[in-house]
This record gives C-alpha cells, structure tokens and sequence, in this order.
C-alpha cells in the first residue's frame, strides 16, 4: 500500500520527491535502538527506494531520520537504504537551541555549531527549518531568536547566511522567507500584509540577495565534497565569532559572523596571500534594516591577512580569487 501511494503521487501528480517521516521507527522496533532492528522495515525500506528510484529517476527520496544508522543515503546495491537526502536534525536542533540561548551563553555552547561537521560526510544531508518547526506552540523561526522584536531581525538574518553557508541543501519552509511571526496554519494563508513593515519586507529582500548568492557561486553546490568546507577560524570562543570557507576552482566564498551582543573590534583572520577580496552580502546594511550604511562595510586585506570590525547579531560574506 505505501509503495503504490508513493509511485501513486510521483507518477499521477509529478511531484519531485518523497519525504518519508520517522524512519527511525522503521530501521528499530518502536524507534528503540536497544531493541535491535527491524529487518524486515529495514529490508522493505530498501525495496521500496529501489523500485521508486528505477521508475522515477529524476525524483528524490528524503528520510526525516534521528538515528546515527549507517548508509541511509546510500545506493541500496552499496548496502544502504536507497535515500537520496537525510534531514540533518542534530544541525536543526542545535543551531536553533543556540539562537534561543541568551548572549550571556553563547561562548558556553559555541561548539553546538562546530559538532555537525564532525559527522556531516556521513551522508548526504538536508539542512530543515521545515513545516514541524513552526507549527504546535514552537514558534516561528524569526521568533526563536532570542531577546525582543527588534534583535531578533538581526540574529535571524546572521542564521540564514549560516544556514547559506553549511553545506546541505536547504529547506526553508514558506513564511519564513519574510520573517512571520504567527504559526503556520494550512487553514490560513500567510500573513503577507507584514510586508508593509520595513523590517518584515527588508527581511524578504535579504532572503532573495542570499538566494541570488547561492545560485551564482559554484562553491556553495559542492555540499557532500570533504574539500569544499573548511573551518577558517572555530575557535574564537569568548568573542562568539565563526569564519567560514567553502572553496572551489572559479573562487572561494568566506563567511565570518559575530553571533554575540557586541560590537567586536579588530578581528584578524590569515586567508592567504595573493588574492582579490570582494564583499558580497552585509547582513548588517541598512538596506535589510541593519545599521551599517550601504556601501559602508569596512575591511582591510593586506599580506594574507584581513582585519574586520563586526556589528552584534552579522554575518559577512565575501568573495575571494586569486589574482590573475
């Protein structure tokens, strides 16, 4: 029955793909890992994927899976389980457990963000701020940031261009995209009246800019390829700063963010010598509502070296070339 229902929606409606919910409660008895698993879910599982991927090709197959069980998003004649994508819920949880948590505790849990890429080429993972959070008493993601209505504009633009930056391919669930305050409901349309406030329509207008991004630069596609990341600095604990490198043939992108309540001065990072450095996206511009003037990012390149001043609650992009 599951298996028609599935080639049923992919062969009659042409939807792209299929999310299979609580797999986890399939690969163990009941979900519980000391009960052994279940071979026959397991090997059903495996047959299914096999069978939809042969008829539809082009369509993928995502599991919402909680369990650290091996090969998920492997080809069921490597051993695996014939998924194309992985939710990422560890990324999920914590990334968002670190947002609610107050500045004060930031440098405490600053390793919540680091620990997904010690697993993350394990599979071949989705990054989901999806339609379970921001539903039944959870809030939306623009209210999970932590502190009042004016900070949490800010801390939500620093999280999506992290989310940008990580590799995974990205799940943004609708509504998000301008920052809505009220639950989703599948009774109500949503709220696009909230674009008459500048906060809420700048917000919008910074989602594009980061969308732009991501379809232009090669270096954000390559997200399951282990030399495509690399942490430039994950080590500066008590200033709450992260610098991010995702590289590639044509150029490389660079993200830094300040995730504290302070403004931090004269942070330096070593990225080499010998390269052209462009700004791309400023998530602290007052053209998305922040407060450093458009076209007033201030940076400075010189010997391998770059020195940045950083707003509270930003993130900065860049590009960054050899010199030809």
């Amino acid at each position: 029955m599951i298996q028609s229902a599935a080639n049923y929606w992919l062969s009659v409606y042409h939807f792209d793909g299929i999310r299979m919910d609580a797999i986890r409660n399939m690969i163990y008895w009941n979900g519980d890992e000391s009960r052994g698993e279940n071979r026959n879910a397991i090997e059903f599982l495996k047959t299914m994927n096999q069978g939809l991927k042969s008829r539809h090709p082009s369509a993928f197959i995502a599991a919402e899976d909680s369990s650290s069980y091996p090969l998920v998003t492997a080809s069921v004649s490597d051993g695996g389980l014939g998924f194309d994508y992985k939710w990422d819920l560890g990324w999920m949880h914590d990334t968002l457990d670190y947002f609610r948590s107050a500045p004060m505790y930031r440098s405490r849990d600053y390793h919540k963000l680091t620990f997904s890429m010690l697993y993350f080429h394990n599979e071949r993972f989705i990054l989901p701020f999806s339609h379970d959070e921001v539903v039944h008493g959870k809030a939306t993601i623009a209210q999970k940031m932590n502190g009042q209505y004016d900070d949490k504009f800010p801390q939500a633009r620093a999280l999506y261009m992290y989310m940008m930056v990580h590799p995974g391919k990205k799940l943004n669930f609708m509504g998000s995209e301008f920052a809505q305050l009220r639950e989703w409901d599948e009774k109500r349309q949503q709220d696009w009246d909230m674009l008459k406030y500048p906060l809420h329509d700048s917000f919008r207008c910074y989602i594009k800019a980061l969308n732009r991004i991501y379809l232009t630069y090669n270096a954000l596609h390559y997200d399951y390829d282990p030399t495509n990341f690399m942490w430039e600095d994950c080590n500066c604990i008590e200033r709450c700063i992260y610098a991010i490198r995702r590289k590639s043939a044509d150029g490389d992108i660079l993200a830094v963010f300040n995730f504290s309540d302070w403004f931090q001065f004269g942070y330096s990072l070593e990225i080499g010598k010998g390269l052209s450095v462009k700004l791309l996206l400023d998530s602290d511009d007052q053209l998305y509502s922040g407060s450093t003037a458009d076209g007033g990012t201030k940076f400075t390149y010189s010997g391998g070296m770059m020195d940045i001043d950083m707003p509270p609650f930003s993130g900065r992009m860049f590009l960054i070339r050899n010199k030809t």
